[in-house]
């Protein structure tokens, strides 16, 4: 069954078009029009900071000239998009060496976003840990490029570590550990790891497992309210270890689910707290072409 049929298509074009920054626009042009890596590359340029990583609002959720991790593993992930992850990850990994806390994890926030607005959500410590999270997300997209670097070897460890402790955990965090786990090298352990993680997820209810009956699901404590993820969600593509959590009714559902969400503008919505007007505006293209990836790899699967 196709769900990113030519009609949706050309509505989310036509979206993008309309809303999209630069970036966004160009990321379209290159996945669904044949268009180059290059430009795509030029316009996430606009967003490093002095320091190597990535800031400027490139997450919407944090504004101002300050590099933050998140959004780091955001370039990082359209470096990978456009296959130039690993050509640019060594001079990304030694920012991230500058970052890494004592634990060997890279913190949630950067203390320095205080000055400048961001989403309340986004921890500030004037000592703080290494988180899963974040750390977790940066390796994984890494470790799926093949990238040979000091800091990688640290956060790896990092991040077995917080895996193997986990005794519960909340959606984001599950998906940055799934991150990790579909590319860390040991399979086997990653395997094993994954089908744990699986079952915290199912037993919290922290799964949108059918649609027509959101009452059985739980949102996270400190989530916007409707905010849980779907099947898809968790197993973004059919290759996923995540896709061995659900049955093919679930995540047919959730595929179905998700391909209604589709706007009548053509772009699809975002489903965590608009705590800035720039909230939505900013985030539902890139929301959008998340949603066009996950369908088109079920298509293709």
């Amino acid at each position: 069954m196709t769900r990113l049929t030519p009609q949706r298509l050309a509505a989310a074009e036509r979206f993008i078009w309309l809303t999209a920054r630069v970036l966004e626009q160009r990321r379209f042009e290159h996945l669904h029009a044949g268009g180059p890596a290059e430009p795509v590359r030029t316009a996430l340029e606009a967003y490093r900071c002095a320091d190597g990583g990535f800031g400027y609002g490139l997450e919407p959720d944090a504004r101002g000239p300050i590099s933050q991790p998140l959004q780091t593993w955001t370039a990082l992930t359209i470096l990978d998009e456009i296959g130039q992850c690993a050509e640019a990850a060594p001079a990304i990994c030694d920012h991230l060496t500058t970052i890494t806390r004592p634990d060997g994890g890279v913190p949630g926030g950067d203390l320095r976003l205080g000055d400048y607005p961001h989403a309340p959500w986004i921890p500030i410590a004037e000592e703080p840990e290494g988180a899963l999270l974040t750390t977790a997300l940066l390796a994984g997209v890494l470790h799926r490029n093949g990238v040979a670097h000091p800091w990688l070897a640290g956060a790896t460890e990092f991040c077995w570590t917080r895996v193997d402790a986990l005794t519960e955990t909340h959606p984001y965090e599950a998906i940055a550990a799934l991150a990790f786990l579909d590319h860390v090298p040991d399979r086997d352990r990653a395997r094993a790891a994954a089908e744990r993680l699986g079952g915290l997820i199912r037993e919290a209810g922290y799964v949108l497992l059918d649609p027509d009956h959101p009452e059985r699901a739980r949102t996270a404590p400190g989530y916007a309210s409707g905010e849980v993820p779907l099947t898809c969600d968790y197993a973004a593509n059919p290759g996923s270890l995540a896709r061995d959590w659900f049955d093919d009714a679930e995540i047919e559902r959730g595929l179905d689910h998700l391909a209604a969400q589709q706007g009548e503008d053509g772009g699809w919505p975002i489903h965590w707290l608009e705590w800035s007007p720039g909230t939505a505006l900013e985030g539902r293209p890139r929301v959008t072409l998340d949603a066009m990836r996950v369908l088109r790899a079920y298509d293709e699967a």
